[in-house]
């Protein structure tokens, strides 16, 4: 718990320095993930809905209009710069699927080295079953550095959590997430959420219906209402408060996405009946959650941060443009058909050599294609490391990365999909991001800022130590800007 004393000093928009309100105190920071939303998607809404749960956190909050999310905009690097305060630079995770040229595959015995890294419902026990009966350890990849043990999602996070670092604290933490492979926010621990609640968003085929998607957020959502009623997730046993929780929405990502006649109506961002059902349902869950901290009086020692993991590309209906998956693979065959370690993406794709040494080959023949295979960059050298380390030095290191044009989709040509995520484009990188308590005043900042810098700014409001997630040691994380801290 952090009990203000002083206010912080901060510019005012005209330049001068004003005093931010300070609340008493701060017990609780709550994290709601709306997957999918974009920066501009929250500001339309709350224009068009000013009574809406949205446009209250906004009155009450401080909005960063220029925050870009992790890169790539997966999921899972998105979450990890959230709760980590790195990027895949540190956490070494980088998408949904990867590859680490150290580790074993499943089942080898850890006869051979080199493996992909599956994050998806491929490693539950069922993924047919709402909590995926668990992760299966006979699909996870083996170290044989440990005695060829297998890798659990936690195993491969290179870098602690706020949940770890709040937990060591001795404060209570929780989180809700959308597959039994995030139990990786646990931290390489494995023990840094007491609470953790992760049923699998692939039962029932829940991704593929609006009406389902919604359940499968409901499922979490009660989960939030009973951690805020003094519970544990299922209800059934009484718990404190949690220091630190929270959940991801996923009716928006699929409202945009499933298929034609959903998502946008045109390139100003336009939704869709579909999409915008979607918009309201998910104010109408936020307003719940509000409801719910006001009737347990924790709205004032309560901090809501709002953000998302990704956006979604391409908004404009007509620049979609499906692809096939096959096509960049096929174009690297013509250099012989075990040059290709792992291909991960849909509209951006990362690239991993049996051989790093290849890469200008593989790069050269890419650009030979770029027009007919629909890339607008090429990602490697140089201008790769300027992101990720080096993979001649680690293991789990793309070689290559290949950004197509806006609207492309690399993809089974079967697919309905009218949008995805991963790239490092605009679209799908510029996220909201909105800190709201009831003694903030409304403001706005246009300073650039990272989804990163969540992390050590939610430590400094429960009086803890930003220093004390090693990502933020290593990629020199900073607060967040502007805050009354």
């Amino acid at each position: 718990m952090l009990a203000f004393v002083s206010p912080i000093a901060f510019l005012s928009p005209s330049g001068t320095v004003a005093q931010a309100p300070l609340p008493s105190k701060i017990s609780h920071v709550l994290i709601l993930g709306i997957d999918g939303l974009h920066a501009f998607d929250l500001e339309n809404y709350v224009q068009s809905h000013p009574t809406s749960a949205l446009a209250q956190l906004k009155r009450n909050g401080i909005t960063y209009l220029n925050a870009s999310t992790s890169k790539p905009s997966d999921s899972f690097p998105g979450i990890l710069a959230i709760v980590t305060g790195g990027s895949p630079f540190s956490t070494g995770v980088y998408y949904e699927t990867g590859y680490d040229r150290q580790l074993s595959p499943a089942g080898s015995q850890c006869a051979v080295k080199g493996t992909e890294l599956a994050l998806d419902e491929s490693i539950d026990v069922n993924p047919d079953a709402i909590d995926g009966g668990g992760l299966d350890p006979k699909k996870l990849p083996l170290d044989s550095s440990r005695g060829c043990a297998p890798v659990y999602p936690h195993d491969l996070l290179r870098v602690n959590t706020i949940f770890e670092v709040i937990h060591s604290a001795g404060l209570r933490t929780a989180w809700a997430d959308k597959q039994p492979s995030y139990e990786i926010v646990t931290g390489p621990s494995g023990h840094g959420v007491d609470d953790l609640f992760v049923p699998e968003l692939h039962a029932n085929r829940s991704s593929k219906s609006l009406e389902k998607i919604e359940a499968f957020d409901d499922l979490r959502l009660q989960a939030i209402l009973n951690e805020i009623a003094g519970k544990d997730h299922a209800g059934e046993h009484s718990a404190p408060v949690p220091a630190i929780f929270g959940m991801t929405f996923q009716a928006i990502t699929v409202g945009q996405k499933l298929r034609a006649g959903m998502g946008y109506l045109d390139a100003m961002g336009t939704p869709s009946a579909a999409l915008a059902s979607a918009l309201d349902y998910t104010d109408k869950s936020l307003a719940r959650i509000l409801e719910a901290l006001r009737a347990q009086n924790l709205i004032s020692s309560t901090v809501v941060i709002l953000t998302a993991k990704h956006g979604q590309t391409p908004v404009d209906p007509t620049r979609v443009r499906i692809v096939d998956q096959k096509l960049i693979p096929g174009i690297l065959n013509s250099l012989g058909k075990d040059l290709i370690a792992e291909c991960s993406g849909d509209d951006v794709l990362l690239l991993w050599l049996r051989d790093p040494s290849r890469t200008p080959e593989a790069v050269a023949v890419l650009s030979a294609h770029q027009p007919d295979a629909h890339i607008s960059r090429i990602y490697s050298g140089a201008s790769l490391r300027l992101l990720f380390p080096d993979p001649k030095m680690d293991s789990r290191a793309p070689d290559i990365v290949v950004e197509p044009e806006l609207g492309v989709i690399y993809t089974n040509p079967s697919s309905s999909a009218i949008a995805e995520h991963g790239s490092f484009q605009d679209l799908d990188t510029h996220v909201p991001l909105l800190v709201s308590n009831p003694a903030f005043a409304a403001r706005e900042i246009h300073t650039a800022v990272q989804t990163t810098q969540i992390a050590p700014t939610v430590l400094r409001l429960l009086n803890l130590d930003p220093r004390k997630l090693r990502a933020v040691q290593m990629e020199d994380t900073q607060l967040l800007p502007g805050f009354p801290y």
